[in-house]
């Protein structure tokens, strides 16, 4: 048997397991047990395209390992210690070695996975300081060989793929110490931003229409979001994230970093001047390869880093992205980042996939390292997505698979971020909101703005009352079937949330395979007010932002040279919406909560559910619901969203109420209309606790 330098020293080290001797007869013979819910739903024969070629090198496969149980729930009850303030723990974060060693696979369990995966022809690259990854290559036919699979190269509505056409499988002496393999293929999560929409009535006029025209447009620049989620008290304390760092996790570089230069002195940031902007590729025991610019990311990248920067202006923002390759670059860029001692307050991740396409070992995956960053003091903030409830459908014109949660973000261990939309247009209290011309730094917003959940589908309730004068959505005489211009509203693209339903076990893929699911257990900290679902499962999201792209008149602003201007007047810059603003900017928010208490706090939504109990209670809190808009009290740490929905067309058999007509729309219950989902008191599946008043935040948080 040819062991790599790696292994070697793995056995060396630890010492050989009691097999290695006949190490080859004993896994190349024995029984096998398969890795239950591990292929893509994309790998079917109708997109076969033949086997990948045998001296095809599959890099950076990685296998996910599985701790004792008493080492698991050892770990569950230290995070949980470390974010108890009654705790002599609290707060005493831990490196990832010392997670390792303490509460990882033993050194004689390592040294029998890495040589098994050495008996077999795979190249060990590194194993990360946590001992729950270990990162390897080789060449497709050993890892066909290894994992007693075939790899085929795919055609994926006319993009070139390649997968595992069935669940890997392992030696079954190995089933207790490996828990799956995160990928075999290379389908990439997606980027969430959501470009203004061309509606019929053309890109320069803005929705709602009044009387069959296009109203005005209000864009939100930085000065806008400060002062709508009043962010000046805290600036003008000095609390503007100075000596903090914020992560975004990306897969690309940008395209020109000088556009954030560009957006920050357009925008009246540059004057905060300890702000600054690098891109990283973080090193550590998985190699990071520089992707360049990757097409269809890199915009997203931008925006993460100058939103993030417009939320704690003063803080070091730092891009950090690996290449794709059969693991997603951002994972192993997050994974070296854990690793390092150079830690940020936050974590940024934009990006999404849905959880059932994912699978089991990859949800387990991004739940393991959402963990240990939870362990060392990390708070990590993903996006919701931008798919309403059907996080299997983006990019689609109405939902086909159900109701389904973003994998990305059901983790129990970071902050699910959802969208909201400004409402005043919907009230028509626009005047009451925005100065008729900017004033300093693009700024015309004069305070906090009602909000709604983010929908733009025909199904959202909101906008068929506005366009037909019903709140009817569907039937044949519903919105989504028989209003005015309803085709321009066929769209999934609102905010996410819902619960998670197929993080672990055997997921199924909804109106693909069949089976069952199971999501993450709901987490000892949501719970305590109105509102939270006594569902046995972690649900999305915890807090949300604006989000919007147009529908009601308002988007984001960012600077993108790629394709874009990115000078001049800035209305002429690119726009769009999507939770891929919200994330950077909660975890900007995250930076100058850091400063305010100079500490880290892991995972924040331990103290967000604190204050939210305090505030809505069992019942609400109706001087803090958004409908007031300016008329909110002033002490508000939350914003109580409870009018409209995120609901959105659909069709076919999976959660979807059609009674008659062509479009449905997404239900919580086939045969019967129940929207998924509505707004309520307190927390909701629309936008979690709701949005946020940072200052109020910040000297709460103290």
């Amino acid at each position: 048997m040819k062991l790599s330098l790696l292994v070697a020293l793995v056995v060396w080290a630890f010492g050989a397991p009691a097999w290695a001797a006949d190490s080859d007869g004993a896994f190349q013979a024995g029984d096998r047990v398969a890795l239950a819910g591990n292929t893509r739903p994309e790998a079917v024969s109708q997109n076969d395209l033949g086997p990948l070629p045998a001296e095809w090198r599959l890099e950076h496969v990685q296998l996910l390992l599985r701790r004792a149980p008493d080492r698991e729930a050892a770990l569950v009850a230290h995070i949980a210690a470390l974010h108890d303030r009654r705790s002599p723990q609290f707060h005493r974060w831990l490196t990832a070695t010392e997670i390792g060693q303490n509460f990882g696979p033993s050194p004689a369990d390592l040294a029998t996975v890495t040589a098994w995966l050495a008996s077999d022809h795979l190249q060990v690259n590194g194993i990360l300081p946590g001992r729950m990854i270990v990162d390897i290559s080789g060449a497709a036919r050993d890892v066909e060989a290894a994992f007693h699979v075939r790899l085929e190269r795919l055609d994926v509505k006319g993009v070139r793929h390649f997968a595992n056409m069935s669940d890997p499988q392992i030696p079954r002496v190995l089933a207790p110490l490996v828990a799956g393999i995160v990928s075999l293929h290379d389908f990439t999560p997606h980027t969430g931003v959501k470009p203004v929409k061309p509606y019929t009535y053309g890109l320069n006029q803005c929705w709602p229409l009044v009387n069959g025209r296009a109203g005005a447009c209000h864009a939100l620049v930085p000065a806008d979001l400060h002062t709508i989620y009043n962010f000046k008290p805290a600036f003008d304390a000095g609390i503007t994230g100075a000596g903090q760092s914020v992560v975004v996790i990306e897969d690309t570089d940008v395209y020109n970093p000088a556009d954030w230069t560009t957006f920050r002195q357009t925008f009246g940031l540059s004057r905060y001047r300890q702000g600054s902007f690098v891109q990283s590729h973080p090193q550590g025991a998985i190699a990071c390869a520089d992707p360049g610019v990757v097409s269809g990311s890199q915009d997203d990248a931008i925006l993460d880093a100058e939103w993030s920067s417009a939320a704690a202006p003063d803080a070091s923002i730092v891009l950090a992205s690996c290449r794709n390759s059969t693991t997603f670059g951002g994972l192993i860029a997050l994974e070296n980042l854990l690793g390092g001692s150079n830690l940020p307050a936050s974590v940024s991740i934009s990006y999404e996939d849905c959880e059932t396409f994912d699978g089991a070992a990859a949800n387990a995956a991004y739940d393991e390292t959402y963990k240990e960053a939870a362990a060392e003091g990390v708070s990590i903030y993903a996006s919701t997505g931008d798919d309403g409830a059907a996080g299997c459908d983006a990019g689609q014109t109405s939902a086909t698979h159900g109701v389904v949660v973003s994998g990305m973000a059901s983790s129990v261990y970071d902050v699910a971020v959802g969208g909201t939309d400004f409402g005043d247009a919907y009230a028509k209290t626009v005047d009451s909101y925005w100065q008729s011309t900017n004033g300093k730094d693009y700024g015309s917003a004069k305070s906090y703005i009602p909000e709604i959940p983010w929908d733009d589908s025909c199904a959202s309730v909101l906008i068929a009352t506005w366009y037909s004068g019903s709140s009817l959505t569907y039937g044949s005489n519903g919105y989504c079937n028989a209003g005015a211009d309803h085709t321009d509203f066929l769209s999934i693209s609102a905010g996410s949330g819902g619960p998670s339903g197929c993080a672990t076990g055997s997921p199924a893929v909804r109106g693909v395979v069949g089976g069952s699911c199971a999501g993450w257990p709901k987490p000892a900290w949501q719970t305590g007010f109105a509102g939270i679902r006594n569902d046995g499962v972690r649900d999305l999201p915890d807090v949300s932002l604006f989000a919007g792209n147009g529908i009601w008149s308002h988007y984001y602003l960012y600077c993108d040279s790629d394709g874009n201007l990115c000078s001049g007047v800035p209305s002429n810059w690119g726009s769009a919406g999507g939770t891929s603003f919200s994330t950077p900017i909660m975890a900007g928010v995250q930076a100058l909560i850091d400063q305010q208490t100079a500490q880290h706090w892991g995972n924040p939504n331990t103290v967000f559910y604190e204050l939210a109990a305090a505030e809505y209670g069992a019942g609400g809190n109706r001087d803090c619901t958004s409908t007031r808009g300016k008329k909110a009290s002033a002490s508000c740490v939350f914003y109580d969203e409870t009018e409209g929905d995120m609901d959105v067309d659909c069709t076919g058999a999976y959660d979807c109420y059609l009674p008659s007509g062509d479009y449905g729309v997404l239900s919580k219950e086939a045969t019967r209309y129940k929207p998924a989902f509505r707004a309520g008191k307190g927390w909701d599946f629309t936008t979690g606790i709701g949005t946020i008043n940072v200052a109020n935040l910040v000297n709460a948080w103290r």
